[in-house]
């Protein structure tokens, strides 16, 4: 049975205060080790190139792309670096050029998903709306994934409404890339930064989205316990699906302005004195995640089924 908790039970003002800090260190250490992580993989394929460090180098750099995107994410709470001016360049610079996002545009966007999480007015509600699903369903949306046709719309549509005024910070980026790449003589490598994206990216943005929304047990529900998931990430699954402590979700939907370096500690602190106690809202991992998100054969369909 749930318990009543509230937060302000379980967690002092003095305490939040303190969770709410902003670190310049710990962001800049983040922002590093995304930024390490991306130049070892292509140091990697480029100095021992065989299909190992190849496929290795992709899977690292599709986790990466994810990386950079939770930094956007960060920067548009304001929950990442002190200073606000800071936030803003990291984020749209640093975080969202590599994967064509705007910081003020996906703020506009993003804030909209807090406001209205567990109403039908959430803007990503659609996104996870029909889980959890059949086997063979989730199967075919995995498939697409992995054998590029969600990466290849995704691009296509990128491009058909590319707008120099608008996208101009991601051409920057594909040309500085392509540009350093062929300065170290490896233009070629270049395609993996795209086999990434096609190839790896969806895969685990999907998997992400399942795991903070799609495995929760009410999403019509206003509390976050019930709306959202948490995941316990191993330390291999943070490098290649849950970055940057994105698998708190649930912690920081409770509160966005507590910076990702913190969430672990939020996370703790709330577990230990009870008030997840009755909530099935912690998943063990993302292969417990994808087993949430599959529905036993004889369980009726919430929605109709669709492809």
């Amino acid at each position: 049975m749930a318990n009543t908790l509230k937060i302000s039970d379980v967690l002092s003002k003095e305490e939040l205060k303190e969770l709410s800090a902003l670190s310049d260190v710990r962001a800049l250490l983040i922002v590093i080790g995304n930024l390490a992580l991306i130049v070892g993989a292509f140091a990697m394929a480029i100095a021992w190139p065989n299909p190992f460090t190849i496929i290795l180098a992709v899977l690292i750099l599709g986790g990466r792309q994810l990386g950079l995107g939770v930094i956007n994410h960060d920067c548009a709470h304001h929950a990442f670096f002190s200073n606000k001016a800071v936030n803003e360049f990291v984020g749209h610079w640093i975080g969202g050029a590599p994967i064509n996002t705007s910081v003020h545009a996906y703020r506009a966007y993003h804030l909209k998903h807090h406001q209205h999480a567990g109403t039908e007015a959430d803007p990503d509600r659609w996104m996870v709306k029909d889980y959890p699903i059949t086997p063979e369903r989730l199967r075919r949306k995995l498939m697409r994934d992995v054998t590029g046709r969600t990466g290849f719309r995704d691009t296509v549509r990128q491009i058909k409404d590319f707008k120099l005024s608008k996208n101009y910070p991601w051409l920057c980026f594909h040309l500085v890339l392509l540009g350093v790449l062929t300065a170290v003589g490896a233009p070629w490598a270049y395609l993996l930064w795209w086999a990434a994206n096609l190839f790896v990216y969806p895969v685990i943005v999907r998997i992400r989205q399942i795991g903070e929304h799609g495995v929760a047990k009410n999403r019509d529900s206003l509390d976050a316990r019930e709306n959202t998931g948490t995941t316990l990430a191993s330390w291999w699954e943070r490098i290649f699906i849950g970055p940057n402590h994105v698998n708190y979700h649930l912690e920081h939907h409770h509160f966005a302005a507590v910076p990702p370096y913190n969430l672990p500690k939020l996370h703790r602190l709330l577990k230990a004195r009870g008030y997840y106690d009755g909530y099935d809202c912690i998943a063990d991992g993302y292969l417990d995640v994808l087993k949430r998100a599959v529905r036993p054969a004889q369980a009726p369909a919430q929605v109709q089924e669709a492809a």
